[in-house]
């Protein structure tokens, strides 16, 4: 199916039990792009996908910018697939606490997938080079991010980059697998996310829509109150799929998707691929 640009396309694709989004957005200076994790499919219509595969096929070699939300092998299983296809990368962004032998620590017990692992080799080159990770100016999105540092906590969840981008005046918020104590530490201690969470127009699920992402005083307290929710997950499995119930009844909703009527969460498990375009400062989802 073609993707019809105009203002820029935000696609949240289905990949199993992990995660991967693509901004794809025109500016003066071109199309720039912006990955946000780099998860993929053990099997979509039949076959492996994976966002390489997809970037390669639309004859795309460049990635302005990829964010790394989380450093576990379901946000990064299709990294090396991605450089192995020659498709460059400008910024890696992650966490800035968290040093590429603190992920090779942090991995130690529970084992280190390829995707993490070839991360961590290229941010380490990088770090040799002194080329230093900074996100570029993209006009029409606003990027803004926040974290929990390394190693007041020590798990890879709590230490996601919590990534809000405002596209076009429409702010989405990537908070990779962040649970409840790793929020509640940044309400409490970092003041311009304790004013963003109210702005959140759609919010993707943290940890995949599983109860210890959920953040009842982020809701509640500080008036975070979005369109929609998107949760991005496969088949019920690691306690997932149990917040449809309290998300639906955080959120505003949308009137209309795809012939269905109004929709509160939206999950790629039911829905597939997600798609927000964005025209003439109107944002579709379809």
């Amino acid at each position: 199916m073609t993707v019809a640009l105009k203002d820029g396309v935000l696609q949240i694709f289905d990949v199993d039990h992990g995660q991967c989004a693509l901004l794809t957005i025109p500016t003066p200076a071109g199309v720039k792009r912006v990955l946000i994790d780099c998860g993929h499919a053990v099997s979509l219509n039949g076959r492996p996908w994976y966002p390489g595969q997809h970037l390669q096929g639309l004859g795309v070699k460049w990635i302005d910018l990829l964010i790394a939300t989380n450093y576990d092998e379901d946000h990064m299983s299709g990294f090396p697939d991605l450089r192995a296809r020659g498709i460059g990368i400008g910024c890696i962004l992650g966490n800035p606490t968290v040093s590429p032998e603190a992920i090779a620590h942090l991995k130690s017990e529970d084992d280190m997938g390829p995707g993490i692992e070839e991360l961590a080799a290229v941010l380490a080159v990088r770090r040799g080079m002194q080329w230093e990770q900074v996100p570029p100016i993209i006009p029409g999105l606003d990027l803004s991010w926040f974290w929990n540092p390394y190693p007041f906590f020590d798990d890879e969840n709590n230490l996601s980059l919590v990534a809000l981008l405002n596209i076009r005046g429409i702010t989405f918020m990537f908070p990779g697998d962040m649970e409840r104590k790793g929020f509640e530490n940044m309400l409490r201690t970092c003041s311009p996310f304790r004013n963003a969470v109210a702005g959140v127009n759609v919010l993707v699920a943290p940890h995949h829509g599983r109860e210890n992402g959920i953040c009842p005083e982020m809701f509640d307290e500080h008036r975070c109150n979005p369109n929609i929710v998107v949760t991005s997950d496969d088949y019920k499995q690691y306690n997932t799929q149990e917040t449809t119930g309290y998300y639906s009844k955080k959120v505003k909703g949308i009137a209309w998707f795809r012939d269905g009527g109004a929709r509160y969460v939206l999950t790629t498990r039911r829905d597939g691929e997600v798609r927000f375009s964005f025209s003439s400062g109107v944002c579709l989802v379809w």
